[in-house]
């Protein structure tokens, strides 16, 4: 009999799990190490379930029966509370931790090492050592980075590859549904709902409650508002907290200081319509996100490969976050079982997935160009096209553009 091959994931998140459940499907044996202690479930924020991740979860025999809310219409509203465009767009919309738990259920627990946080690698030539934060080591034929924006692994790889800010901000937050007035509720509650401040988008949408929880009444409601930020001035303030410490890529939602969540609250009141400024009100704790680019030149290294947010980060608005972790496992995987050779199946990897990669970042950046703080003459020529309300009701979280 072969000797079953061993691999190392780096990250338990959901571009780990993805990658953990494919490979043990196809008879890999699979160790998931997440430098965070706690269950990871209940972090995140609203997402779109998008086709090809049903279907990638359809495939591994996961039961995707009421994964989310199905919003049949998207709606655009004028400052003034008026519905000015409905397109028809039916999607699943859902949380987060909705998807995480049924990859998290489908992995054996035994193999799932919490607090195990990661700290380098070398290869041997006939096997990859991780060493981690604690002292220990693991070694495997293959260790695969799944951790995120800010990759260590990557980090060893490609130390040059950093995030790059897009010159936005977004402000969100998730709200419990039974909070939602009873009026807006009825009006906008089942749809994806829009409004376009002049150079901003407010995107507001259900997704699933706590644990998962589909019942009317039960569920949430997802708050996003894109605004500029100058990354010379306002982003460095908007990331200092109340004792004078500049965070590094994002803040703490309870370090946020009380004068920059009542700026948020102040342009509220004056940008956005009637419906928009009674959900921003009930807003207690609200999350500050910094967009970013990341754009890796390469996937493969030997015996090592990055995945999902690791190799790509995409701005938000083409939604396609987990579905490209979901199509990078699937890839990985497929590669790995067509070359006996590692190094060989993780080249075939990157050929199938590094264009990928580069075409969502590519098509994000497009999209988002007109929320810039400062744009170049070809970002104000996105911007007249992907600006205009009918784009953006169109263009938002589809992934038409990649077929």
């Amino acid at each position: 009999m072969p000797k079953q091959r061993r691999a190392l994931v780096i990250g338990g998140s959901m571009s780990g799990l993805l990658a953990a459940v494919m490979l043990s499907r196809r008879g890999w044996a699979v160790e998931v190490f997440e430098r965070v202690e706690s269950e990871l479930a209940g972090r995140g924020a609203g997402i779109v379930a998008q086709a090809e991740l049903i279907a990638h979860l359809d495939a591994l025999g996961l039961d995707t029966t009421d994964l989310g809310i199905v919003a049949q219409t998207r709606k655009l509203l004028d400052v003034d509370g008026r519905v000015t465009l409905t397109v028809e767009c039916p999607q699943v919309l859902t949380a987060w931790e909705r998807v995480y738990r049924v990859l998290r259920d489908a992995f054996p627990p035994q193999h799932y090492h919490r607090g195990r946080a990661f700290k380098a690698f070398e290869e041997t030539g006939s096997a990859v050592v991780a060493r981690f934060a604690d002292g220990g080591t693991e070694a495997a034929d293959v260790l695969i980075g799944a951790d995120g924006l800010r990759s260590t692994v990557r980090g060893q790889c490609l130390p040059d590859v950093v995030p790059l800010y897009a010159g936005y901000c977004a402000w969100r937050a998730l709200l419990p549904e039974s909070a939602i007035p009873r009026e807006i509720h009825r009006e906008l509650f089942d749809s994806m709902a829009f409004c376009l401040p002049p150079g901003e988008q407010c995107v507001f949408y259900p997704v699933a409650g706590p644990n998962g929880d589909l019942r009317p009444g039960q569920r949430r409601y997802n708050v996003v508002w894109y605004r500029p930020a100058d990354e010379a001035t306002e982003l460095p303030w908007l990331l200092t907290d109340d004792s004078g410490v500049t965070h590094s890529i994002s803040i703490p939602p309870p370090l946020i200081r009380r004068d920059a969540v009542a700026a948020m609250r102040a342009a509220a009141e004056r940008l956005l319509p009637p419906q928009f400024r009674a959900i921003v009100r009930l807003i207690d704790e609200p999350i500050l996100q910094p967009i970013y680019d990341l754009e890796s030149p390469r996937l493969a290294f030997g015996r090592v490969a990055i995945v999902g947010d690791a190799a790509f980060v995409a701005r938000p608005h083409v939604a396609a976050g987990v579905s490209k972790a979901a199509n990078d496992a699937a890839a990985l995987a497929a590669a790995l079982e067509a070359e006996a050779d590692v190094p060989s199946g993780l080249r075939r990897f990157e050929a199938a997935r590094l264009p990928a990669g580069q075409k969502i970042v590519e098509r994000a950046r497009h999209l988002g160009a007109y929320l810039q703080a400062t744009q170049s003459a070809e970002e104000r020529a996105r911007s007249a096209q992907h600006s205009i309300p009918e784009a953006v009701l169109a263009e938002t979280a589809m992934l038409d553009f990649l077929y």
